[in-house]
């Protein structure tokens, strides 16, 4: 029922001369396939009948004409026409050859176009949809009250019926894979999209590492999913970054952060995940590590950044890093370990800075 009351209250678009990529294609794919069929349905005629019927020839133009002018119409005007092509064909056969051959499944590939046409009100489709049925209904006690004009013998009965099934099943079949390969590549396109944003919304834009958000989000789902497996956490800081910044200029110092970034991730070895967590501040996440263990990778990573060559426009220096390093106690939540660690930092920080303390 819910389904139902949001198809009913969906908005619909204006129908501009420029029809959707998709709706335009199973149009005339399907037009084509419709020539193509009473091209073939008029030179089965003087099989069927023992002489010429005009009305194939003449619905095979009509169809071509179609599909030529289609881009001069808007998508509503393009489905009338197609649909009065159809309900034409279908009464006209049903009155010459009887309700026997299949003429009347026709009328259901206008529901698949009906249905994916965007610019129809829900309510119209629904009233098109008992029009249709209620024409079905029509033609069926038609047929049932009267002799059809033509009587076909049994295998000329089971060419036409050949004939009209493989139009029906093609027509169905090419809509129906225009169809649902626009809303799987439209869903497609939105899951890439939406992957995309969510990276974009947890990545650091210069130094492509995991920002804050997205760190938090990543120690959470650890502690959801083992919980009861220890894990460290460290917070690094830059020493003196200002001091590079107001020496060589803001661009040195973000290609130090750029540096910092791929040092961190050359060390990494799988042992903790890295993120920029502000300004020259960064965190790391160590998981199934004790605070020892923790403290020797970070005193590793320390020595390692002391080490590093640098340099900007031929001008060699040097940085060094001070780290606070705090271990889950099962107890604490997750911003009291961050504050812990933080607090840890400024202990270094004070006590001269370029050291790990934990």
């Amino acid at each position: 029922m819910q389904v139902f009351l949001e198809f009913l209250h969906q908005k619909v678009p204006a129908a501009g001369r420029v029809m959707p990529a998709y709706y335009r294609r199973a149009l005339v794919a399907s037009e084509s396939i419709l020539a193509c069929y009473f091209l073939m349905s008029f030179f089965l005629f003087p099989l069927m009948s023992g002489h010429w019927e005009w009305v194939p020839a003449l619905m095979c133009l009509v169809t071509v004409a179609l599909v030529i002018r289609i881009n001069k119409l808007n998508i509503i005007q393009n489905f009338l026409l197609f649909t009065a092509a159809v309900v034409i064909w279908c009464g006209w056969g049903i009155h010459h050859f009887g309700w026997s051959y299949g003429l009347q499944h026709f009328l259901v590939v206008l529901l698949l176009f009906l249905f994916f046409n965007v610019c129809i009100p829900p309510k119209m489709k629904i009233l098109m949809c008992l029009a249709v049925l209620a024409y079905r209904m029509g033609l069926f006690s038609y047929a049932g009250s009267r002799t059809p004009v033509y009587s076909l013998d049994h295998t000329t009965g089971i060419i036409f019926q050949t004939a009209n099934s493989t139009g029906f099943f093609l027509l169905v079949a090419v809509a129906c894979i225009l169809f649902s390969s626009s809303l799987q590549d439209t869903e497609r396109k939105l899951r890439l999209d939406n992957e995309t944003l969510n990276k974009e919304a947890g990545t650091d834009p210069l130094t492509g590492l995991p920002n804050r958000r997205e760190m938090i989000s990543i120690i959470e789902n650890y502690q959801k999913s083992f919980p009861e497996t220890p894990f460290s956490i460290a917070i690094a800081d830059i020493d003196f970054f200002k001091k590079i910044n107001d020496t060589y200029g803001h661009s040195c110092g973000d290609k130090t952060l750029v540096s910092l970034t791929s040092l961190f991730e050359s060390e990494s070895q799988g042992r903790y995940r890295a993120c920029r967590w502000g300004g020259e501040e960064f965190c790391f996440f160590l998981p199934e590590k004790n605070i020892d263990e923790a403290g020797v990778i970070m005193n590793d990573l320390n020595f390692a950044v002391e080490q590093m060559p640098l340099e900007f426009d031929g001008v060699p220096f040097s940085i060094t890093i001070t780290i606070g390093v705090e271990e889950t106690d099962f107890k604490s939540t997750l911003e009291e370990l961050l504050k812990s660690a933080d607090h840890k930092l400024y202990i270094g920080k004070n006590s001269g800075r370029n050291r790990v303390i934990i």
